[in-house]
């Protein structure tokens, strides 16, 4: 096994090459390679969401290379190897799972979920104290890199743990009937763009929290949303094509005509 890590990093070592590398890889920094490294990422996951195995293994190749990539980097500035890469998570699994290398008593998932929260509480606080803050927020750690609605899913998540948040469900209801009125009375009263931003904002923030409270991943709500959106959209514009007609000369009472038809079949 070592040999083939052995292996990636030479040939990222060689890209990166000032004199004989690939003048595209020694172009890259981090923040270059980064929106690549979020992308393979799901690229991961949409092959996972398929059930292609074969896909997964060619995407995790292609996430570690992100790895890799980075860690080259790094290296070349004397910040950290790829070695230190792999170190750093091997103790953070150690450390985060006493039950299994010492002698921590967690003998049920739930166990084992709070005192993975009391590690996570810990560390926090370690990266507070040494970020000079006197005290961790109930909040730190939700990275700012993450889509936004997922986001919101964690931030209130997060809140949740130290009581901030509805009791049920169905109360979230009345606060979406707030916001959407909120922001119907922003666009009644001609608001700029700004504040409809705003206002959309804390409609989308409310829904993210009631995904949480339904135990449903919004991300993954809305993914598939998007994927069967597309899929009656094409069937619709495949439908309209068949019978000699283009969807930019039909008006808009034949396109939902057309729409209902494609969603009544996708059912």
């Amino acid at each position: 096994m070592s040999e083939h890590v052995d292996r990636l990093l030479t040939i990222m070592a060689r890209l990166r090459d000032p004199v004989k590398g690939c003048p595209w890889d020694i172009d890259q920094t981090f923040a270059t390679i980064a929106p690549y490294t979020i992308e393979e990422a799901y690229e991961v996951a949409d092959a996972i969401e398929r059930g292609n195995l074969d896909e997964l293994r060619d995407e995790l190749g292609d996430l570690l290379l992100q790895v890799v990539f980075h860690a080259r980097m790094a290296e070349e500035s004397g910040a950290f190897r790829f070695a230190d890469v792999v170190q750093s998570i091997t103790d953070k699994m150690i450390e985060r799972h006493p039950h299994v290398f010492a002698d921590g008593d967690w003998n049920s998932p739930d166990a084992v979920k709070h005192g993975w929260e009391g590690v996570k509480a810990a560390e926090r606080a370690q990266k507070a104290a040494q970020n000079g803050d006197d005290k961790p927020s109930a909040i730190d750690g939700v990275a700012l890199a993450l889509p936004e609605l997922m986001r919101a899913e964690k931030l209130t998540k997060r809140a949740a743990r130290v009581g901030f948040d509805w009791t049920e469900s169905r109360s979230i209801f009345d606060k979406l009937d707030e916001e959407i009125a909120e922001l119907r009375a922003e666009m009644d009263a001609g608001a700029p763009k700004d504040r409809l931003k705003d206002e959309l904002g804390d409609l989308l923030f409310c829904v993210a929290n009631l995904a949480r409270h339904l135990k449903v991943d919004p991300e993954e709500a809305l993914r598939g949303t998007n994927a069967k959106f597309s899929r009656r959209f094409k069937a619709m514009e495949a439908a309209f094509e068949a019978a000699g007609h283009m969807l930019e000369e039909l008006s808009l009472d034949e396109l939902e005509a057309g729409w209902q038809t494609a969603k009544a079949t996708d059912k």
